[in-house]
């Protein structure tokens, strides 16, 4: 018997959006004294006691003193569309009222907004007041209010800890800030900031007052000045999720044409194997193989590509991107804060990414709220957007409405994710789709399966829909989800946008139930904190659904269907969680096909060959259709660099499932190849997509009579091709510091070219330093040659040696005195006249 029970008959159980109907929450603004607070009260009930408002500059104190001399209100009607988000598409309904205050250092226009899911009020101050130092702005909650709080980080990345309004410390805490006031809830945090002001934070002053503290003491302002909004999320726990206020008092979208802007999951393998991951060609290729078979569109190379100094003439990325184009795969690169900080570096390095391919940039450590920082948000939002690069903030601030002025920013980090090694609980999984991901979308980077957790796979795998990013990196390795089929079923299903989302259940910090609509399919996340129980999930409409639950089971994952108009009651585990793909049942199954790469397998011999300019070689190879549907119009034939030649294309109207097509070519190598090691893929392309396998060919140049390169080691070629200060070399030495011993006939000399190998900038961070070696040559146990002191920033050094009457010849790397683990050096085309 199914573990799904039905437990209500009623017909058309329906669970609405949490406004229709609801009152909104109002505003209370009052003067007394010369002094202005306002106060928010939902239901008659009040949420926000009444609390400071005002704000001082260098000229004017605009806190005290102050006089009511008008006021005026307005209706704001609106519809907008977003690329990403709780919903695509936007009304907004408000009543915006504006105070008029004078003091005896002019006028301040206090404005305010009451929406049917939250309050929020601005500043607006006249040209000529001066730079602002501070503002008198304060929220006052009962003090028994239950509160969600984190301590406030520069990169917003804190856990969430359950306390109460009045007895959590007098601290510094970061926005949002979820407040529980009788049966309503106020959720605290700002909208529309950017380089005209300042980011803010909130410092609990004790008895449940949370004084506003701006980022920078004196906040620079050029005419005049709008502050942004110190916005409130009021009314049911559902209202505060479903809500998109923040996005809604933020300007309106800055890029025109949005039709290049996609979202969708990305293959993301940072905890999949860390920084030696990164510059691996070999398994980005696999990764992205993997997200072509399962129709995800991107794959993210995080940090470390890059740090190779001479990164625009070796970086493997001109080659992923282009791979991974073949596969309709899009590449997403990691960046570095200090590479694109000033004007000059972006002019300087994001057309070389731009003319890659490369369709997004994760950009990481800004680590500010400062108002310096926001103008630099402010020259690169731009930049980007005209570059057709999609964005993820890294190391970042709050998205405070970005997603709808700046469409193209698909998530922001600003989140204890998955990356924390700790204080991952369940208790904070659980309370951040009530509290940080309220305000945009949130790169927690969720299916990190093959990781020790704290929740169990059935909540991991909800986590996919319970948290909202536009582009949502998916954090486990390809094995963890083959282990995994019913998790990969799910995920190959699961959009990253969202045209409707509902909170179904929960509270903060102990459950969630959460449904998000992508067309006419639901996606249904939930998760616990703590011990098993049961999960209701309600119907999702009237009529009769297709209930598809995958969760947590004795032995793994487990898939349960039923048919039904009712409320459904599921297990859930200690810790645990399902997810559930819902729909009309017109078919068996609310699965579709999901767009991914037929599979294929490509056999290629030789795996690898040593030649020389001008000579050939045979390949030969098979590509069978593995898959459960027909390839069409398959050509087939290896892909040779510029300069080679090679005989003609296999090809093959339609190849069926199980069937082959197999062929021999003769590949000639051009005259001036590069040289080293070069792949030659054998291709098959069809449907506009490609699968191939290469053959690695080892090209070597020639020397002239009497003179060899060095032999007698097995170093020569070490599964990668030998390249120092960006130079390739065919032959060569790879070694760590050692002594390399050659018995020598009668020759004369030896010649060579010395440095770090590059490989070592693309395993440590350049700021780290990299290599430092020597380089010696012996003769007879005498020092014949001592190089200077080479870096990893140094270029190749050419040495050249008279080993006349030599017998015994020692070639010596040192570690240069430093002692680091980072010195891999070079010998490159080490030969010898004799």
């Amino acid at each position: 018997m199914s573990a799904l029970a039905v437990v209500a008959l009623a017909l058309g159980l329906v669970v609405p959006p949490a406004q229709a109907g609801v009152e909104g929450p109002r505003a209370v603004v009052a003067v007394s004294g010369g002094a202005v607070t306002l106060a928010v009260t939902h239901r008659g009930r009040t949420v926000l006691r009444p609390s400071p408002v005002g704000i001082t500059t260098e000229r004017a104190d605009f806190s005290t003193g102050l006089s009511l001399t008008g006021k005026s209100r307005r209706a704001i009607f609106e519809r907008y569309r977003t690329t990403s988000g709780k919903k695509r598409d936007r009304v907004v309904r408000a009543t915006e009222t504006t105070y008029r205050f004078t003091s005896a250092g002019g006028v301040l226009r206090l404005v305010v907004r009451e929406s049917p899911d939250g309050v929020a009020y601005r500043y607006e101050l006249p040209s000529g007041v001066g730079a602002v130092t501070g503002e008198a702005s304060a929220f006052v909650l009962p003090e028994d209010s239950v509160a969600w709080l984190a301590k406030y980080r520069r990169d917003y990345e804190n856990p969430f800890l359950r306390t109460t309004a009045g007895g959590a410390e007098q601290a510094e805490y970061m926005h949002p800030a979820l407040f529980q006031v009788g049966g309503s809830y106020a959720l605290i945090t700002e909208s529309d900031v950017d380089g005209r002001y300042s980011g803010g934070r909130l410092v609990h002053a004790g008895g449940g007052r949370y004084q506003v503290k701006l980022w920078d003491p004196v906040v620079a302002v050029s005419g005049a000045l709008k502050t942004p909004w110190r916005t409130m999320i009021v009314g049911s726990l559902a209202t505060v999720v479903e809500s998109t206020l923040v996005d809604d008092l933020a300007p309106p979208s800055r890029v025109r044409d949005t039709s290049w802007i996609k979202p969708g999951p990305a293959v993301w393998s940072w905890l999949a194997g860390g920084r030696s991951v990164q510059q691996d060609l070999v398994r980005q290729k696999e990764f992205v193989d993997y997200a072509a078979a399962r129709g995800w569109p991107y794959v993210v190379v995080d940090a470390g590509w890059y740090d190779d100094p001479n990164w625009r003439q070796t970086s493997f990325i001109p080659e992923l991107v282009r791979y991974a184009s073949a596969r309709g795969v899009g590449i997403h690169t990691w960046v570095r804060f200090s590479s694109v900080d000033t004007p000059e570096k972006r002019a300087d390095y994001l057309p070389w990414l731009h003319r890659w391919g490369v369709r997004g940039l994760k950009i990481d450590f800004m680590d500010s709220d400062g108002q310096e920082r926001y103008r630099w948000y402010d020259e690169i939002l731009p930049e980007t957007a005209r570059l057709h690069f999609l964005v993820n903030f890294h190391g970042a601030t709050l998205p405070h409405g970005i997603h709808r002025t700046w469409p193209h920013v698909m998530t922001t980090e600003a989140v204890h994710g998955a990356e924390k090694s700790s204080g991952l609980t369940t208790s904070h999984l659980t309370a951040l789709p009530f509290t940080r991901n309220v305000v945009g979308g949130m790169d927690y980077t969720p299916g990190g399966f093959h990781r020790t957790r704290a929740n169990t796979d059935g909540s991991e795998l909800a986590l996919s829909v319970l948290y909202e990013s536009g582009v949502q990196n998916l954090a486990g390795r390809p094995d963890s989800y083959d282990a995994r089929p019913l998790a990969r079923w799910f995920l190959e299903q699961a959009p990253a946008a969202w045209d409707e989302t509902r909170l179904l259940s929960g509270q903060p910090g102990e459950s969630v139930v959460m449904a998000r609509r992508s067309g006419d399919r639901w996606f249904v996340g939930g998760a616990v904190a703590g011990e098993a129980r049961v999960l209701d999930l309600p119907a999702l409409g009237a009529g009769r659904w297709l209930v598809e639950v995958v969760r947590d089971g004795t032995a793994g994952l487990v898939k349960e269907s039923v048919v039904s108009s009712a409320k459904l009651t599921i297990p859930v585990a200690r810790d645990g969680g399902f997810v559930a793909l819902v729909c009309r049942p017109s078919r068996d199954t609310c699965a579709r096909p999901t767009g991914g790469v037929p599979s294929t397998s490509v056999a290629v011999t030789p795996a690898q060959v040593s030649v020389q300019p001008g000579q050939s070689f045979e390949m030969s190879g098979t590509v069978t259709n593995t898959s459960d549907r027909p390839l069409y119009g398959v050509t087939f034939a290896p892909r040779v660099p510029s300069g080679w030649t090679v005989s003609s294309a296999l090809s093959a109207f339609r190849v069926a499932p199980g069937e082959s097509l197999t062929g021999r070519w003769t590949v000639r190598v051009g005259a001036n190849p590069v040289v080293g090691l070069t792949d030659v893929p054998l291709v098959a392309r069809f449907s506009g997509v490609e699968a191939e396998k290469a053959t690695r060919a080892h090209v070597w140049k020639p020397l002239p009579a009497g003179v060899s390169y060095v032999a007698g080691t097995d170093l020569s070629v070490e599964g990668r091709t030998l390249t120092t200060g960006g130079v390739r070399f065919g032959k060569g030495i790879g070694t760590t510091p050692a002594d390399v011993p050659f018995e020598l006939g009668t020759c004369s000399r030896f010649d060579a070219t010395v440095g770090v190998d590059d490989e070592v900038d693309g395993r440590v961070d350049r700021a780290a330093g990299g290599g430092t070696v020597t380089f010696e040559v012996l003769g007879d146990g005498r020092v014949l040659h001592a190089s200077p002191l080479r870096r990893s920033v140094d270029p190749a050094l050419p040495v050249s040696v008279d080993v006349g009457g030599v017998k015994a010849l020692t070639l010596r790397v040192t570690d240069g005195g430093d002692g680091t683990g980072l010195d891999h050096a070079v010998w490159g085309d080490a030969r010898l006249t004799c």
